[in-house]
């Protein structure tokens, strides 16, 4: 049993493949939850989601524990103590503890998802052609979602500009591309900060990705002899340190 499931979550068989794909499948659906239940009041089918949901991430959580061979590293990572918020806020409602503003911490789970690059590049051209800008969207992506819940749990029933989730992904995304309406203010100190974050971070992540989607495309292909990994397609030689090098077609991959 053991080997089983130690062969899911860290085999290269098919299997173990699949079942990765999953659980990236169940990050994202978490994802998409959080934002849906923003627009609803809670009631007892929010709660009972809330629950099944807490309840499958803490055995994802117990297993990876378990499959640890340093288990003192393993929870010194910030994606571990994410997926602890996320169970924690998951699970409050049962308690009735106030624990709410949890909830947005579970997006960081989209981290996890970088742990397939490997195999996204061997299954997917797509991929494999996008990379630098499917990667500069996701870091983007990711920082959004964590910004915009911060606000959200911070500015709701406080804020009148705050409703819902929406309402806090437009002031962030306005503050991000320096549109800056004006129609939506946060309050008070932390608000302030957070408004201070999105614009540092967060138009350094917008420019990252407008870098990548303008510059002339590459090639991802190791040299051998310096290391250098993105080359122009029709390239022969390492521009670094001059090695022929033999870059692969599409039908040999």
């Amino acid at each position: 049993m053991f080997d089983r499931i130690r062969s899911l979550y860290e085999g290269d068989t098919p299997a173990a493949h699949q079942f990765r794909y999953a659980l990236l499948a169940f990050d994202i659906v978490t994802i998409l939850f959080v934002i849906v239940t923003s627009f609803f009041p809670r009631n007892r089918g929010v709660e009972t989601a809330d629950a099944v949901f807490g309840i499958l991430i803490l055995i994802d959580f117990v297993i990876r524990v378990w499959l640890q061979a340093e288990r003192g590293r393993f929870l010194l990572r910030l994606s571990t103590w994410a997926d602890i918020a996320s169970i924690l806020s998951f699970l409050a409602p049962i308690a009735g503890e106030g624990v709410g503003f949890l909830r947005i911490v579970r997006t960081l789970r989209l981290l996890h998802t970088y742990q397939l690059l490997v195999r996204l590049r061997q299954d997917f051209s797509f991929f494999r052609k996008h990379e630098d800008i499917i990667l500069a969207s996701i870091n983007l992506g990711v920082f959004l979602f964590v910004m915009t819940g911060l606000i959200y749990a911070s500015q709701v029933n406080i804020n009148p500009d705050i409703g819902n989730y929406l309402d806090a992904l437009y002031f962030t995304v306005t503050t991000l591309t320096t549109t800056g309406f004006g129609d939506i203010i946060l309050e008070g100190t932390w608000g302030r900060l957070l408004a201070v974050a999105v614009m540092i971070f967060g138009v350094t992540l917008f420019l990252r990705l407008l870098q990548v989607l303008f510059r002339p495309p590459k090639v991802r292909h190791e040299c051998e002899v310096c290391g250098l990994v993105l080359h122009d397609p029709d390239a022969v030689h390492c521009k670094h340190c001059g090695t022929v090098i033999h870059i692969p077609t599409e039908g040999n991959l």
